[in-house]
């Protein structure tokens, strides 16, 4: 990034004004603003990156990090903070920028001045294949430094190794790492999961000393997305009866795909017992959308059905209520397509064409639901009835 650029980011906005008039403090750059005042500004509005950019800018411009116009400690909160906000958004790599113009620019806030919460977030910048050789550099500085056994600095370096798939690495530094917590511990099982070594992760998640609901979640996610459902199933149970650990809706949202895959609508049904009895589905749409498709795969037709009906408007509201239901109501209609149920298809493809009639996959569904019975006339007629309506049918609608 220019000066050019610097001051044009700097002139954006009024907040974080750059004086470009006398200098009056014997030093060839404008007179800074307090740090504290910059910190104030990052932390009103941390998801937005232009106020981000305005901060580095007069960082830059000012020569705020040059020379000791305030407290060390103070400029490195600052810096923190804008190392952070970097690495928690969609640029991590600035975040590395920027580290590198403060060591490189004959700044006073050198290797020395740093502390476990700057590399701590420097790791976290780096945790992406582009970045992992200046990761690598930064683990040769934290040992140099004396920083290698701190554990918020141990926990990013090994997420850094872990999502860049440098598992041998990462696996060096978990069993290095003196005091580990339970974010260390999950950092390591997610990173050994998401490269699918989910028997691994589960040997580490057995030798836990204390599992958290996120650690359960995790290893049940992993024999989910591995296609074991039985297991994925059996780790719930145990979470809950051995453990005594209550799931929250991403751990519901984890076990549905389970259920569904194993097919059978008694524990589909238990299921939905359970979200029942904890208050789930009365807050959550996810939930309810979820136990939606999860009847229709189980082939639960009648069950789905009354639960759908059941559903007050408000719960159907993220998007506008007649798109909701409509969409809700194929997703029903196409359950019953699957699962060849005549009689509720009928019922669901009347009340559709009651909401929205120009809509040519719905009839096709219900051709198909026809046809899967062997009652190939109705089906024919249903077809003739499509072309007379003039209806239209989206490309790849047709289950056929």
């Amino acid at each position: 990034m220019s000066l050019l650029q610097l001051r044009h980011l700097a002139s954006l906005s009024g907040r974080v004004a750059v004086a470009t008039t006398t200098v009056t403090h014997g030093f060839p750059y404008p007179k800074p603003k307090h740090p504290q005042h910059l910190i104030s500004l990052l932390l009103k509005d941390p998801s937005q990156r232009q106020p981000l950019q305005q901060v580095h800018s007069h960082i830059v411009i000012s020569g705020l990090f040059h020379y000791p116009f305030h407290n060390v400690s103070t400029c490195l909160l600052l810096f923190n903070n804008v190392i952070r906000s970097y690495s928690l958004g969609p640029y991590p790599h600035e975040a590395l920028h920027f580290f590198r113009y403060t060591q490189h620019c004959h700044t006073f806030l050198t290797y020395p001045s740093l502390d476990t919460f700057s590399f701590s977030f420097l790791f976290h910048a780096s945790a992406n294949p582009d970045c992992t050789h200046f990761g690598i550099q930064l683990h040769t500085l934290v040992f140099k430094l004396g920083f290698l056994f701190h554990v918020y600095v141990q926990t990013g370096l090994l997420q850094m190794y872990s999502t860049s798939g440098l598992l041998v690495e990462a696996a060096q530094v978990f069993y290095e790492t003196p005091d580990r917590n339970l974010v260390t511990w999950n950092v390591f099982i997610t990173g050994l999961i998401k490269w699918g070594l989910v028997d691994l992760a589960y040997s580490v998640f057995n030798k836990m000393p204390a599992r958290s609901v996120v650690s359960w979640t995790l290893v049940i996610d992993g024999y989910t997305r591995m296609n074991q459902p039985m297991k994925a199933l059996t780790l719930f149970r145990e979470m809950i009866e051995v453990d005594g650990i209550e799931p929250t809706e991403v751990t519901l949202l984890t076990i549905f795909p389970t259920i569904a895959n194993i097919g059978c609508i008694k524990i589909c049904q238990s299921a939905h017992g359970y979200a029942e009895k904890r208050g789930f589905n009365a807050f959550d749409i996810r939930i309810a959308n979820a136990l939606i498709d999860l009847y229709a795969k189980c082939g639960c037709i009648s069950s789905l059905s009354r639960f759908f009906q059941e559903i007050p408007d408000h719960r159907k509201n993220l998007v506008p209520r007649e798109v909701a239901n409509v969409v809700m109501w194929r997703t029903l209609l196409g359950a019953c397509s699957v699962h060849n149920n005549v009689e509720i298809g009928q019922r669901v493809t009347r009340k559709i064409l009651e909401m929205e009639r120009g809509h040519g996959g719905d009839y096709v569904l219900m051709s198909n639901i026809l046809v899967g019975v062997g009652r190939f006339k109705d089906a024919e007629r249903l077809r003739e009835m499509i072309d007379k309506r003039f209806v239209f049918k989206l490309p790849g609608h047709s289950l056929v």
